[in-house]
């Protein structure tokens, strides 16, 4: 198996990863309220709350670098399909 393919197969992993990870943050996104009207019974509410947003922000950084190492794969292939052609052409 050449290079070339090795790394297609990483980048599709990796973008797979990345894919998996947005619709997981866009399910907790859904879940989060924009307004919350709390009252001494919500205090539940209002801590579920916060935990969600905590998660959200938790996966702004793996999401962050899976996207920043899914385009550097993507590059790095298409640079090396480029020299791989002109080397045989």
């Amino acid at each position: 198996m050449g290079t070339l393919q090795l790394m297609l197969i990483a980048w599709g992993v990796v973008t797979a990863i990345l894919i998996c990870a947005w619709i997981y943050r866009s399910a907790l996104e859904n879940r989060e309220e924009d307004q919350i009207f709390l009252d001494a019974a919500g205090d539940s509410m209002a801590r579920e709350q916060r935990e969600i947003v905590a998660r959200i922000e938790k996966l702004s950084r793996p999401i962050m670098a899976l996207m920043v190492l899914s385009g550097v794969l993507l590059v790095t292939m298409a640079g090396l399909w480029v020299w791989q052609s002109m080397r045989s052409f």
